[in-house]
């Protein structure tokens, strides 16, 4: 019988299984490898979907076909975290519309965010915060958001207070905090020693690994759950590996391509949750969540794919 990873690995290559019927994909086996959240005991798969970058520009045209074909294809795989902003342009707006004409919304573990104060920092008005969030339920469409995070650490002594009392309330299931900027560290690790928070989403890639520093061990010792962004390094890895072949290596940890080498690295951290690349196009998708089958490499392999990457011009 045809594997999931067979089926994942074919339409990576090719995208000629792309036109196969999901309940052909769905039936194969393996499962998908999950994670537990530390605070609850609920499990996730480790590969998810985020919304900015190319599914944001994307977005914000008018066509947004292939946005509908993305997020069907992670549903079809067995995926279920999928990642958004208001702050990511049209993309929650528009994937909580597409989510709800396909009938899926509470198929997926909706993580959204919360920043009130703006890009530009400074103090949230408490009121604009509860209006952001509201207006974040109506675009989902669902009476419970999964997750709700303060973006980029805005103003999070006003507005995490405020999804704290909406937990309480029973209307978002988890609270936390987020940062991919290096200023912001500091006050990340500071929030999450003092802050009731569930969980975190900070930027973690095999060429940028600060985290392993303090932020991935504290969330470990803390029961904090993680969503890793920005696994590419945005464009970063991809530049570097351009022209070069997967090395064989790569298959003793069932990876196949570069993205599912980049994602299992930073899936195979043992603090991490899940990992939300985003993207707009559906054999991406599919390449994606290969990652999340399969093995996942070991310490000692996790070292030879960093002195790997390291050793690239």
């Amino acid at each position: 019988m045809t594997t999931r990873r067979e089926l994942l690995r074919g339409m990576a290559s090719a995208g000629g299984l792309l036109a196969l019927a999901p309940r052909a994909v769905l039936a194969a086996e393996p499962k998908l490898i999950t994670r537990t959240v530390p605070s609850t005991g609920e499990r996730l798969p480790i590969v998810g979907l985020g919304s900015s970058a190319t599914f944001a520009q994307v977005a914000r045209s008018e066509d947004v076909a292939a946005l509908r074909a993305v997020l069907e294809r992670m549903i079809e795989l067995g995926g279920t975290v999928f990642d958004t902003a208001p702050g990511y342009g049209a993309s929650e707006e528009v994937a909580g519309r597409i989510a709800q004409e396909l009938g899926i919304a509470k198929k997926l573990f909706w993580a959204t965010k919360l920043n009130a104060a703006g890009w530009g920092g400074g103090s949230a008005d408490p009121a604009a915060a509860r209006k952001q969030l509201e207006r974040s339920f109506q675009r989902i469409g669902k009476p419970v958001i999964d997750l709700v995070q303060v973006h980029n650490m805005g103003d999070v002594r006003t507005q995490l207070p405020i999804l704290v009392e909406y937990k309480e309330k029973g209307r978002i299931r988890y609270v936390g905090v987020t940062t991919t900027f290096a200023a912001q560290y500091a006050e990340l690790v500071q929030t999450m020693r003092s802050q009731p928070v569930d969980f975190i989403g900070t930027d973690y890639a095999i060429d940028e690994r600060h985290a392993e520093e303090t932020i991935l061990p504290l969330a470990h010792d803390r029961g904090i759950a993680v969503l890793a962004y920005a696994p590419f390094g945005r464009t970063r890895l991809w530049q570097r590996v351009r022209g070069r072949a997967l090395p064989d290596w790569a298959r003793e940890f069932d990876a196949s391509s570069w993205a599912q080498f980049f994602l299992k690295f930073v899936a195979s951290h043992p603090a991490v949750t899940a990992v939300t690349p985003a993207t707009s196009r559906p054999a991406k998708m599919a390449d994606n969540m290969g990652a999340a089958v399969g093995r996942l490499p070991d310490a000692a392999m996790r070292k030879r794919m960093v002195q790997f990457i390291d050793e690239l011009p």
